[in-house]
């Protein structure tokens, strides 16, 4: 077994296509397909099914391709060490967001990081909660930003920054004569949220039981696709606090605050424990701490460096 030849049941992996892997990898198509044929041969296992289109991976090869890609990070783990401090500055960071989280933090990461950071590239994309801590877990990815608690021995929660909900309400709904809605009754009227599809939510389709998870009404997409059709088609939906820059200042007397209690939503980033690219971590800490008002932010990341 060779680190070439899990690097290529990765690649097939990806592209679901023995030639677009070979044509990545920077070798032909047979050369690639006799290496994993090699490796098949070695574990005594079919990884691939060759019948399917994309080509996909077994019930067993699944699960040597995600080992494969633990035993690849922590190689880059080993050349990491080695990197001299000039070069610390530099390289990719791979990251995965939910989709409430990312259009507040992207624009002012990118702004700070290209800027001050130039040789270091960012590789962001948006996932659920769940497909990111799966990522981690896999090493298919560097750091994971969520609202969730996540409670893994392979994983560590750096908290960055907490956000009150708040309620965007359309003139014409009944709720906007309030200067505050109290949460204990938001749900007596419909809202629209994006779960299960957009639709409106009201108390009666909660089951028995079941609290209402402010943070799960987006799991279908964007705040930001609320808001609009809420000045759309009218009603109210609930959004994130720091979203509230995101809308137009004239529009920005349609919020109201809930109380009674307040609602929250903490976010995090998670890494896993053998991660050790301190610098790197810490140029996305400060570029957070850019973006993020000093108010929201958490106390570690607003006092300045961590160290693993």
């Amino acid at each position: 077994m060779t680190l070439q030849q899990l690097e290529y049941i990765r690649a097939v992996d990806k592209y679901g296509h023995f030639g677009k892997a070979a044509e990545a990898c920077g070798v032909t198509q047979p050369t690639l397909s006799l290496m994993i044929k090699k490796l098949e041969e070695e574990l005594d296992v079919r990884i691939f099914d060759r019948d399917s289109y994309p080509i996909v991976a077994t019930e067993m090869g699944r699960k040597v391709i995600d080992k494969a890609g633990i035993v690849l990070y922590n190689l880059g783990q080993i050349t990491e060490i080695t990197r001299s401090e000039k070069d610390l500055d530099s390289g990719e960071i791979k990251i995965a967001m939910t989709s409430t989280i990312a259009p507040v933090l992207i624009p002012g990461m990118f702004k700070y990081i290209g800027k001050k950071y130039p040789a270091v590239q960012p590789i962001i994309q948006e996932r659920f909660s769940e497909t990111i801590i799966s990522m981690l877990k896999k090493a298919e990815i560097d750091m994971g930003i969520l609202v969730s608690s996540v409670n893994d021995p392979e994983l560590l929660e750096i908290p960055l920054y907490h956000e009150k909900f708040l309620a965007y309400v359309s003139p014409e709904h009944p709720l906007y004569g309030k200067d505050a809605l109290d949460s204990t009754k938001i749900l007596d009227h419909p809202l629209w949220i994006i779960k299960n599809g957009l639709r409106r939510f009201d108390r009666s389709m909660l089951e028995k039981g079941e609290r209402f998870d402010y943070d799960k009404m987006y799991e279908g997409g964007r705040a930001g696709t609320l808001i609009h059709i809420v000045n759309e088609l009218g009603g109210f939906t609930i959004i994130p606090e720091l979203h509230k820059k995101l809308i137009l200042y004239s529009l920005q007397p349609n919020l109201r605050p809930i109380v009674n209690p307040v609602v929250s939503r903490k976010v995090s980033l998670y890494i896993r424990k053998d991660y050790i690219h301190e610098h790197l971590l810490n140029i996305i800490i400060e570029a957070i701490r850019f973006t993020i008002p000093l108010e929201n932010l958490d106390k570690l990341v607003r006092e300045g460096r961590l160290v693993l």
